[in-house]
This record gives C-alpha cells, sequence and structure tokens, in this order.
C-alpha cells in the first residue's frame, strides 16, 4: 500500500468515531447493570443485555476500522517512518503511562472495596499494592491498564504498520491495488464476515477476549485486520463508494442479524441451557451484524455525513480525553451510589450526568495547561483552540 498520496479529511468518519466513543461510553455506564459483570455493579439486570449487543459486536471494530483510515493519513504527513513510529508513540505511550499510573488505580481499588472486602484506603492502595505486579486476592492483577487496553493496543498495531511501510515500500503500489481488487464491490463487504466466522466460530470458539496482548489471539484475529482494512480503505475510493451505495442492504442485514442475536438472548440470557448448536447460531449473527453494522454505518458517513461543522474540531479532539477519564467516573460514581437504594432510573441519570461532566471538565482542563496537554492525548499547544 502506498501512503505517498495525501489521504484527504474525511469528516463523515470524523463524526463516526465521535458517535463511536458516545456509544462507548454509554455502553460503560451499561455496564454497571448487566449481568455480565463489570468492576463495581448497581444491579445485574438481564433484561440489559438486549440493548447493549445492539452495539457490542461492532463499536470496537469500527473504531479500528477507523483508526487504520487516520493511521494512513497521519502517515502521510510524516517525512520518514521512523518520524511516524515516533510521533505516534509519544500521542499514544504517553497518556497510556499516564492512565496507567493516575486514572486506572482508583478504579482497582474501588473494585476490590466493593466486591473482595479490601479494608486499606486508597492511599494504602496505591503504595503498598498497585505496583505490587500480582493478583490481590488470587482475582484482581496489578498494575493493570483496563480499559486503556485499546491505546496499547493501537500503540502496537501502529509500529506493525510502520514496519510493514519500512520493509514494503517498494511493495506499496501492488498492494493498494490488490486491496481495490480484493474489497471493492462485494467483496469488502462479505469476504471480512467470512473470516469473522471463521474466527468465532472455527478458529476460537466459545472463547473471550483477555486484553493482556500477548495472549489475546482472538482480539488480534478481529482487530489487526480491522484496522488493516481501514488503512487501506483510504486510499480506496472504489471501496468506499461500494460501501456508499449499499449501505442499506448492509444495514438491513445488521438488523436482522441483530435480531437473531437478541432473541436468543432473551430466550437464553447468556445461552446458558440453550439447545445444541445455537451457541454457533448466536455466534454467527454476532459476526454479521458486527461487519454489517460497520458496512453501513461507513456508508451513511460517505454519504450524508461527510461535511465539516463548527464543533466537529472540538469534539474530534475531545473524544480521546474523554475515553482515558470516562470509566474511571463511571466506576467511583457507582461505587458512592451503592447502598444508597434509590431507585435505578435514578441511579443511571446521575451516572450518566456525572460522566459527561467530568469528562468535559477533564477536557478542558487538560487542554488549557500546557504540561498536561501531552497527558490527555493531546498536541502542544497553548489551549486557545483544538489542535488538530
Amino acid at each position: 500500500m502506498t501512503v505517498a498520496a495525501p489521504i484527504p479529511r474525511h469528516y463523515g468518519l470524523d463524526w463516526l468515531r465521535i458517535g463511536a466513543f458516545a456509544i462507548l461510553i454509554l455502553y460503560h455506564i451499561g455496564m454497571v447493570f448487566v449481568p455480565w459483570g463489570f468492576h463495581v455493579q448497581l444491579a445485574r439486570l438481564p433484561w440489559v443485555a438486549i440493548p447493549m449487543l445492539a452495539s457490542n459486536p461492532w463499536r470496537l471494530m469500527l473504531l479500528f476500522v477507523v483508526s487504520g483510515y487516520a493511521t494512513r493519513a497521519l502517515a502521510v504527513r510524516h517525512p520518514s517512518v521512523f518520524s511516524f513510529a515516533r510521533g505516534r508513540s509519544i500521542r499514544l505511550l504517553v497518556p497510556l503511562l499516564f492512565g496507567v499510573c493516575v486514572l486506572v488505580p482508583p478504579q482497582i481499588w474501588a473494585e476490590l472495596a466493593s466486591k473482595y472486602g479490601y479494608a486499606g484506603s486508597y492511599w494504602t492502595f496505591w503504595m503498598r499494592d498497585w505496583l505490587g505486579f500480582r493478583a490481590i486476592g488470587g482475582v484482581v492483577p496489578t498494575p493493570a491498564w483496563n480499559h486503556l487496553w485499546f491505546v496499547g493496543y493501537l500503540w502496537a498495531y501502529t509500529m506493525a504498520i510502520a514496519v510493514m511501510l519500512a520493509v514494503g515500500h517498494g511493495l506499496a503500489g501492488a498492494a493498494q491495488r490488490l486491496f481495490d481488487r480484493v474489497f471493492g464491490g462485494w467483496g469488502g463487504a462479505v469476504l471480512p464476515v467470512v473470516w469473522l466466522l471463521l474466527v468465532d466460530i472455527r478458529l476460537f470458539p466459545g472463547q473471550s477476549e483477555t486484553h493482556g496482548l500477548f495472549d489475546d489471539w482472538l482480539a488480534h484475529a478481529i482487530y489487526l485486520p480491522a484496522l488493516l482494512f481501514g488503512f487501506g480503505m483510504a486510499g480506496s475510493e472504489r471501496v468506499l463508494e461500494s460501501f456508499r451505495r449499499g449501505w442499506i442492504v448492509a444495514a438491513l442485514i445488521a438488523l436482522a442479524s441483530y435480531a437473531v442475536a437478541a432473541g436468543l438472548e432473551w430466550r437464553w440470557p447468556g445461552m446458558a441451557g440453550a439447545p445444541p448448536g445455537l451457541g454457533i447460531v448466536f455466534a454467527g449473527a454476532r459476526a454479521v451484524q458486527g461487519w454489517m453494522a460497520v458496512v453501513a454505518l461507513i456508508g451513511v458517513a460517505e454519504r450524508f455525513w461527510n461535511r465539516d461543522h463548527p464543533w466537529r474540531r472540538t469534539l474530534t479532539e475531545a473524544v480521546f480525553p474523554f475515553y482515558l477519564i470516562h470509566q474511571t467516573i463511571i466506576i467511583l460514581v457507582a461505587f458512592a451510589l451503592r447502598g444508597l437504594g434509590w431507585p435505578l432510573w435514578l441511579d443511571t441519570m446521575i451516572l450518566i450526568a456525572a460522566t459527561v461532566a467530568g469528562c468535559w471538565a477533564f477536557y478542558l482542563l487538560g487542554r488549557n495547561v500546557r504540561w498536561l496537554r501531552p497527558l490527555i492525548g493531546l498536541r502542544p499547544g497553548d489551549g486557545s483552540k483544538p489542535a488538530i
């Protein structure tokens, strides 16, 4: 694949990224009430899994596809592969380190205190246990990166792309032409579904992502190809046009697949006690739903949303700081709400309001303090305007 040609800014994909992160934040608020388990919970309601399944199969895959497109656009701005790798490492590893040291420890402490009877103060936990490199109580490993695994994986995949660019620069043009030929037209919609079905049903049946990087082959089989697809899509008008033309069909297939998965989840929560074979149907429906939703959303973004707006610059810059801080706010607020006996609808409203307000406060403070900007993933500057 070539990265020599400039990649135009795709405002539609910016809006998709903003929307995907917003859904991710709401999804993590839902985790406080879902029966799957979370760091701190206020309830375990089986029905909450039904709306959660609406975005579960595609939200992260979409983010990796969009990140692949952005990675291609960023690569062309650097004079060398080394400059590209260095720039991305600074932008990703600095906030990752800040997050692991400052933002994630409160999550682990709240989990230990609420679920495992940890009696120490937060200060005691941070000084004595956080860097203990052991599983406290045999169940909660420290240190950890929790939701920030996405940042670590994105950095690792970006470095893989940097190596690919350095080693295969002479083959870039041929690789892009091959990508267009294979994934242009129906290939971009069908072939990734075939791969996802193979991953979920044959290669890793019944397995879950670990988010441990070195032992997470299931996640790598899904997210690395998604990032590479986005990287190739950034140079392929043919793929974007095919998604633009086919978004309605893809959306209908995604909705039908979601209906199958949701129906099975409603009848057999967690697929417990389901007749033999229905687990494969459930996994297959989620695989089809996941990629068809990605195709439909990119098609909608290409056709209707590829236009600028005064809010886009600020929102595009804000989503990464929002991502860094949102789960910490959710967990600490949920921790404070435990035992109060308030109605769950009120807990939900408080969680949403506190998370939105806290994310904005975190972003605005970090944006306007020069030395904080790199820690929350922003470019150096004085904060007078978004550095996009």
